[in-house]
C-alpha cells in the first residue's frame, strides 16, 4: 500500500449476501492487505470488524454454521426478542467474549485503521456514523443499530437515540470515505454491476411498523432512488481512477434473509474466485502503478 495516499475500504452490507465480502475480507488477511481507513454498512459493518481483528474464517461461519441457531433468523427470534433476524444473538450472544464465537475486541481496537459504521437515525431518517469509540468490549450496540432492517427488527439505540439499518440511507458510503480524507477506495458491493434497486415491496407493512418513524417511512418510499444514484456514483468513481470495484461476477439466489448453507458457502466461494481473478489488478492500483 502506498505510505502517499489515504486508502479506504467500503463495504455494503446486505444481509445474508455478505458472505461474498466475508471471502475477499479472508483474502486480504491472507495477502497482507491493509487500509487506512475502513467503513461498513449493515453485515458489511460486522464482518469489518472481523476482518479488522484478524479473525480469519469467523464470518463464514456466521454464514453457513451459526445460521442453524434457532435464535439466528425466525419465529424463535420473533418470539425472544420481537426481531425476525436475531441481531441481539448475532452480535451479542455468539459474539462476548464468553460466546460460542467470540470477537477479539482488544485486536480490533489495537489495529490502528480508521473504522466507522453507518447507522440511520430513526427519528431524523438521515444517515450518522460512528467508530471504534462507540463499541466496547461486549457492547457491539452499533452493529446491531447498523444492520437493524425496519419492521424486521426494533431500532438499536445508541446514546439514548434509536437507530435502523445504515443502509436505508448510505448504502455505500463512498461520499462518506472520501469526506474523511481518503484518496483512493476499494469498494466490495453485495449486487451485480448491472443491479437495479426497485421501490420497496410491501408499503402497507412498513408504513404500518414503522408509524411511530415517519422519516423511516419516508426514507422506505425513497430508498431506492437514493440506493440507484449512490450505486451509479461508485461507477463514476471507478471510471476516474479513484474507486476499484469488486462486485459479484455471476447471478446468485441468495437473499438478505437466505438461510441455505450451501448457497452460503456458494457466494463465498464466488467470492475467493472473483479476488484471485483481481488481485493482480487490485495490487497494483493500491501500489499506486
Amino acid at each position: 500500500m502506498s505510505t502517499q495516499q489515504k486508502i479506504g475500504l467500503v463495504v455494503e452490507g446486505g444481509g445474508m449476501k455478505c458472505a461474498y465480502n466475508a471471502a475477499i475480507l479472508d483474502l486480504f488477511l491472507d495477502e497482507g492487505i491493509t487500509f487506512n481507513y475502513c467503513i461498513g454498512v449493515s453485515a458489511g459493518s460486522g464482518n469489518l470488524v472481523s476482518y479488522l481483528a484478524g479473525q480469519r474464517g469467523r464470518n463464514l461461519r456466521f454464514f453457513t454454521e451459526h445460521i442453524h441457531d434457532p435464535e439466528y433468523f425466525g419465529l424463535k427470534s420473533l418470539l425472544k426478542t420481537g426481531d425476525l433476524f436475531g441481531i441481539q444473538h448475532i452480535y451479542g450472544d455468539l459474539t462476548r467474549a464468553d460466546g460460542k464465537d467470540p470477537l477479539d475486541f482488544p485486536a480490533f481496537l489495537a489495529n490502528p485503521t480508521e473504522y466507522e459504521a453507518v447507522v440511520t437515525n430513526a427519528l431524523t431518517g438521515k444517515p450518522e456514523y460512528f467508530g471504534k469509540d462507540a463499541m466496547k468490549q461486549d457492547d457491539y450496540r452499533l452493529i446491531m443499530a447498523s444492520s437493524a432492517i425496519p419492521v424486521a427488527c426494533h431500532p438499536v439505540e445508541l446514546n439514548g437515540v434509536p437507530y435502523f439499518d445504515g443502509g436505508l440511507t448510505d448504502a455505500i458510503p463512498v461520499r462518506r470515505a472520501l469526506e474523511r480524507g481518503c484518496d483512493k477506495l476499494v469498494v466490495i458491493l453485495s449486487k451485480n454491476r448491472d443491479y437495479v434497486k426497485k421501490p420497496q415491496g410491501m408499503r402497507h407493512l412498513y408504513r404500518w411498523g414503522c408509524r411511530k418513524y415517519p422519516n423511516i417511512v419516508a426514507a422506505l418510499d425513497r430508498r431506492h432512488t437514493v440506493y440507484n444514484a449512490n450505486f451509479q456514483d461508485v461507477f463514476a468513481l471507478e471510471l476516474a481512477g479513484k474507486a476499484f470495484v469488486l462486485a459479484p461476477s455471476h447471478p446468485f439466489r441468495v437473499s438478505t434473509y437466505s438461510m441455505k448453507e450451501a448457497d452460503e458457502q456458494a457466494l463465498y466461494d464466488m467470492g475467493m474466485e472473483d479476488f484471485r481473478n483481481q488481485k493482480a489488478r487490485l495490487k497494483a492500483f493500491l501500489s499506486g502503478e
